[in-house]
């Protein structure tokens, strides 16, 4: 199975300096805020985030399915990092039963014109173009409630 095909890709501009993007994806506080798909929870008491080289960035994702709670841990250590253009990390994830990918999320963050910024994400390889398509999802309304929390006056 070749899976360097599949790749995550998003660029997506924020209307925000580049460092306080860059700050959304490290500070607890601000990650429980928008991290994850609309209509699921990232607690706050149940993220750490180390910000260098060789330390974690860990979260758990929460929901009810059908009346049944359901998590999914996101268990990271940061590979590469330098505030406030670049941030690396790599996590092991288990989509189905007996497969486990070893999965890369490359943040590039790019300074634009009128304190915007512009982010690259890089995140893979997947097991399949839905694992893709599904993570391009919640990526995109975790960015749209991303945009709300920058929101400046």
């Amino acid at each position: 199975m070749n899976t360097e095909q599949h790749v995550l890709t998003m660029i997506r501009e924020f209307d925000a300096p580049r460092e306080l993007v860059f700050e959304a994806f490290l500070d607890p506080d601000q990650l429980a805020a928008w991290f994850g798909p609309v209509g699921i929870d990232s607690p706050r008491d149940r993220i750490v985030v180390e910000p260098r080289v060789g330390g974690v960035w860990q979260l758990v994702m929460t929901w009810d399915e059908d009346g049944a709670p359901k998590e999914s841990p996101i268990d990271a250590v940061i590979t590469a990092y330098d505030p406030p253009a670049l941030l690396v990390a790599t996590q092991k994830a288990e989509p189905d039963a007996g497969i486990t990918l070893l999965l890369e999320m490359r943040l590039e963050f790019e300074v634009l014109e009128g304190d915007r910024t512009r982010l690259h994400l890089t995140q893979g390889p997947f097991d399949s173009d839905e694992w893709v398509e599904m993570t391009r999802e919640g990526w995109g309304t975790s960015f749209t409630k991303l945009d709300t929390l920058l929101v400046r006056d």
